[in-house]
């Protein structure tokens, strides 16, 4: 699966996903640092990528319709450690073994993974 982790996401992130076997690039990767989310999200759906991001703008769905998107996922975390953004990494691996972010945004909290067409 392709994947885009935005540029508030340590590399350490897109790592597991590469070591898990995805194709998985950062927006710094593409330069595409400090760039508007709409911007973001255009290249997303051009590439067919599923964005990552902490960016909870991401879940307005008037803004970003998820059917538009190969998919969104949200980390929602107060803690931003690394080892606590591992930890969501893992979660979201495990659950795309049962479910598909295609067309779909992905709201990650400590507590579930909530899902929505």
């Amino acid at each position: 699966m392709k994947f885009k982790f935005d540029e508030n996401l340590p590399m350490a992130v897109c790592r597991v996903f590469r070591d898990a076997g995805h194709d998985a690039v950062t927006v710094l990767d593409e330069r595409l640092g400090g760039c508007p989310d709409k911007k973001v999200a255009a290249v997303c759906q051009r590439e067919s990528r599923v964005l990552v991001t902490l960016d909870t703008d991401f879940c307005n769905i008037l803004a970003y319709p998820p059917g538009e998107y190969a998919g969104l996922i949200v980390l929602r975390t107060v803690d931003q450690s690394k080892p606590m953004l591992s930890d969501y990494s893992h979660r979201v691996l495990a659950a795309l073994t049962v479910e598909n972010p295609s067309g779909k945004l992905w709201i990650v909290d400590q507590q579930r993974i909530r899902i929505r067409d």
